[in-house]
């Protein structure tokens, strides 16, 4: 074929095929209401989350809440997952809960057609994914405020989609040393998983945990569905520094890059785009500045709404 003539059959091929990797993945990481509001900051994501994400290669929109469902549509068909992220709004009624509804049941349905769309739940994010998977559930009082733990791997994960391209060396770190931080009052009681119906047909143990007196589930993944759950932090590990108990070790920072290449790589087998290029542009978060917190705040930088 002349150059002309293939330079100019390739100018007519879609931007993605199905046969191909997405190479610009764009995650949408989920607000929550400040808990003492003040003007033009009423809402906000922590930039730890954004950095996890960018990490790996991902862009971030941040997905406001207290938007129609027709705008929460139309932002799903324009993003390639989304990260419900830790915090401390209810996971019952909130605007928070309210989005994590929608997008939920937005990627149940699109995944149930073959359109590929990823859902990472952390801490609050696995909480709530929890009830929204089965409202019937109930979450136990836990001794985990601040506290570094190494995960209690269980036979499932050797088979998982989560942990299968991580270096064996790793896995025996996350399994002996301290390198996931909690930061949760609230927990997934294994015995209350192991009772529950619906969270047992939904979502395979990856790792439990306990706080001496309750084990609880502290990893999960579904089972027919590309929807995870860490009821620990892996952004934290690389970016966060305000509080004693976060791990920074060699192996607590690898973690950290392993989940967010995991993640996005789940992400970049979605090819859901914006309709323009300015219509992009103007969702991104680059449109916003982080304010930096100092050290007496859980977070270094926030992002405001």
């Amino acid at each position: 074929m002349p150059l002309l003539l293939l330079c100019l059959s390739l100018s007519l091929l879609p931007f993605y095929s199905s046969a191909m990797i997405n190479d610009r993945p764009i995650i949408g990481v989920l607000a929550q209401e400040v808990y003492q509001p003040k003007p033009n900051q009423t809402s906000y994501i922590a930039a730890s989350y954004v950095k996890f994400l960018e990490s790996a290669g991902a862009r971030v929109v941040p997905v406001l809440i207290d938007q129609t469902p027709e705008e929460y549509r139309a932002l799903f068909q324009s993003i390639n997952g989304i990260l419900y992220p830790g915090g401390g709004v209810s996971i019952i009624s909130s605007g928070y809960e309210r989005a994590a509804k929608i997008f939920y049941e937005l990627a149940i349905q699109a995944n149930k057609r073959g359109d590929y769309f990823p859902v990472w739940g952390t801490c609050l994010g696995f909480e709530q994914l929890m009830y929204l998977t089965s409202p019937n559930s109930t979450l136990s009082h836990s001794n985990t405020s601040g506290v570094a733990l190494p995960l209690n791997f269980t036979a499932a994960t050797k088979d998982s989609r989560m942990f299968k391209g991580f270096p064996a060396e790793l896995m025996e770190d996350l399994a002996s040393e301290p390198l996931t931080e909690n930061s949760h009052q609230w927990s997934l009681a294994t015995s209350t998983y192991n009772t529950n119906e619906d969270l047992r047909k939904f979502y395979k143990v990856l790792s439990t945990n306990t706080d001496g007196k309750i084990e609880f589930v502290s990893t999960v993944e579904a089972y027919d569905y590309p929807i995870y759950g860490t009821q620990w932090h892996p952004e934290k590990n690389a970016f966060e520094w305000s509080r004693p108990y976060i791990p920074h070790s060699p192996s607590a920072v690898k973690t950290t890059f392993y989940m967010a290449e995991f993640f996005v790589n789940e992400a970049r087998k979605n090819f859901h785009r914006f309709e323009s290029e300015e219509g992009e542009s103007r969702a991104l978060i680059y449109n916003y500045s982080p304010v930096y917190k100092g050290p007496n705040s859980s977070f270094q930088q926030i992002y405001y709404f």
